[in-house]
């Protein structure tokens, strides 16, 4: 299993009305590693004729995060099968290195020119293990 992470700092942007990161946010930062480590790894002719996705979601809210917190973004592949992988994520504070949520999603592989779903082929699966 390969791990990719990216890292951001929290601006006021991402903060409720309680100044903490907004669940939203989570959401949004799950979505975002997860195309970030598609496009990072995926040739563009890959990219051209697939695209993923999400079938199911789940998060767990640990610890808030606020304003300027560094963030680490940290995403793994658990199980891939078929047409679909389970891709966890974790935010952690990155000074003090405490998970501050974490979500699974399973999310589909699709074929861009039938929009069914499809296996998912050797070369993607690589991108992963």
């Amino acid at each position: 299993m390969k791990t990719f992470e990216s890292f951001l700092t929290v601006s006021k942007d991402d903060l409720d009305d309680l100044d903490h990161v907004n669940n939203v946010r989570y959401v949004q930062w799950v979505q975002d590693i997860a195309k970030e480590h598609w496009v990072t790894y995926a040739s563009q002719e890959i990219r051209d004729a697939y695209f993923w996705v999400m079938l199911t979601h789940s998060i767990e809210y640990k610890r808030p995060a606020i304003l300027d917190d560094a963030i680490k973004i940290k995403t793994y592949i658990t199980k891939s099968e078929g047409v679909t992988c389970t891709r966890v994520v974790e935010i952690i504070n990155n000074t003090t290195n405490k998970l501050l949520a974490k979500s699974e999603t399973t999310w589909c592989f699709i074929s861009s020119k039938t929009l069914k779903p499809t296996r998912i082929i050797d070369e993607v699966f690589k991108i992963f293990y």
